[in-house]
């Protein structure tokens, strides 16, 4: 019998290989899986397909090794081949035959069927009457059912009120961990490194040295053997500060004790500080020290000074202090913009912490007609932190609320006068405190008093029974209704 034989590709899907189904015009159809490509075609599809094939005359066949796929096939009495040859050589199954399903004549009954289970309405009920009257009801329900939950209305009361005013002694101090009822609280440290540079124009005149003064140092053997004074040697005399000399040559002092020898010595320093009289120097510095002796026979002269312009003392000093006001004041505001409002700057805390650095230009002893000074000052101060002090003025506003008040709003708190800090660090001040306590409400009353009422009454029998400064205010949405609602949780309190 002639056969269709249809290879598959791995692209295939049902659509696919149903439309392939469709141009085959033979009585057998052979679909052939191939050897390496996988395709997906479940039991559902074969099924699909089979029935394809059926519908137009045609007998449905496999030719595949996936076991799967014979095992599904099987299931569906859908001929199976290991090749195309042994399709076209073998018999194939035939196919179980299509069974018909005759659908049943209709019932006649129907009708009567229905009105013996169904029971009629009521005349009433399905006259027109009666359905007004229905509806009626219904609506007014609903008016009802909303009246009672859809008004709402706010009350605000304002009860009677009281200041509560105290004065508390403060210490803070940055040796307090946590805030105490004696009133000791924290003193927080603040630091801040500030630097600046500031020039200054002289025009005084100061004495620079100009030439180092010279002569000759006597040497004086100590011991029994020879000495040799190097070059180098550092001799100065008794004065404070000492006047120090170096020796110019290598020496050599003669073995015996009192020898001497003379050598030619120059002032470490120049100007006019290294002329000094005779028998000024005394002391030789070093190890040679335990050995020789030294003095001048002569005065050592030569030295000098030259005037030029430069800056002294008093110009360093007026320097210095301009700075350090500059720095100060900039480190203050930095350290003020640090604090928030609410709490207190402790400004007598304020302090120079350490000199960073400082350096002028030209240094001490040189000459210039501008004097530079370069300065970075670390700064240092104090504060109390208003989370504190707010703690500390509940604690004494709690202890002493009126009986049958609560407390309402948050304490305000200031201190009295500047803080003053003690020599022990501990910092001194008065804090003013002060908060509003309103008379306690009840609201389950106020709900038992208003729940109902239009809103005169609802305010007269409020002011009545309550303990009120003035009248409540009572509002109502929508705008329109005349009554407060009956239902407590749709009626809002608010205290003022």
């Amino acid at each position: 019998m002639k056969t269709k034989i249809i290879t598959l590709e791995s692209h295939d899907d049902l659509i696919s290989v149903r439309d392939k189904l469709s141009w085959a015009k033979t009585p057998r159809i052979l679909l052939v899986w191939p050897k390496y490509e996988k395709i997906v075609l479940r039991v559902l599809d074969l099924k699909v397909l089979q029935r394809h094939a059926d519908s137009f005359g045609a007998q449905l066949g496999l030719v595949t090794r996936r076991a799967n796929v014979r095992r599904d096939a099987e299931s569906l009495n859908i001929p199976v081949f290991d090749s195309t040859a042994a399709a076209q050589r073998d018999d194939w199954q035939a196919s179980a035959p299509r069974s018909q399903r005759i659908p049943k004549a209709p019932r006649r009954s129907l009708r009567r069927i229905r009105d013996r289970l169904y029971e009629k309405e009521a005349p009433w009920r399905t006259s027109l009457l009666g359905r007004v009257i229905a509806f009626t009801v219904g609506v007014v329900a609903v008016l009802a059912t909303a009246s009672l939950f859809i008004p709402r209305a706010t009350l605000i009361l304002y009860p009677e009120a009281q200041t509560q005013t105290a004065v508390i002694p403060v210490g803070a101090s940055k040796t307090v961990a946590a805030v105490s009822v004696t009133g000791a609280i924290p003193a927080r440290t603040l630091s801040v490194a500030v630097s600046a540079e500031k020039s200054l124009a002289v025009a005084n005149k100061i004495s620079t040295p100009k030439s180092k003064s010279h002569g000759i140092a006597r040497f004086k053997n100590l011991g029994q053997g020879a000495v040799n004074v190097l070059a180098g040697t550092i001799v100065s005399t008794a004065t404070q500060p000492p006047v120090k000399f170096v020796v110019l040559h290598n020496t050599l002092l003669g073995a015996g004790a009192n020898k001497f020898v003379e050598a030619p010595v120059e002032a470490l320093l120049p100007g006019t500080s290294g002329n000094v009289p005779a028998k000024a120097i005394a002391v030789v510095e070093g190890p040679l020290s335990v050995s020789v002796s030294a003095t001048n026979p002569n005065p050592i002269v030569g030295g000098a000074d030259t005037q030029l312009i430069g800056a002294t003392d008093e110009d360093r000093a007026k320097l210095r202090a301009t700075v350090m006001d500059n720095l100060r004041r900039a480190a203050e505001a930095n350290l003020r913009s640090q604090v928030a409002p609410a709490d207190i700057f402790l400004l007598d805390t304020f302090e120079v912490a350490q000199i960073m650095e400082e350096n002028f230009e030209p240094p001490a002893g040189q000459s210039g007609k501008t004097l530079v000074l370069k300065m970075k000052v670390e700064f240092s101060a104090r504060y109390v932190l208003a989370a504190d002090m707010r703690q500390l003025a509940l604690v004494a506003l709690n202890s002493s609320i009126p009986n049958g008040f609560e407390p309402f709003g948050e304490a305000s708190f200031k201190a009295r006068a500047a803080p003053a800090t003690d020599a022990s660090g501990v910092t001194h001040f008065e804090l003013e405190v002060q908060r509003v306590a309103l008379r306690r409400v009840n609201v389950l009353q106020v709900f038992s008093i208003a729940r109902g009422r239009n809103p005169q009454a609802a305010k007269d029998e409020l002011v009545s029974r309550l303990s009120l400064r003035q009248a409540p205010e009572i509002t109502i949405a929508p705008s329109w209704w005349r009554w407060l609602p009956l239902i407590p949780f749709n009626i809002a309190v608010e205290t003022r």
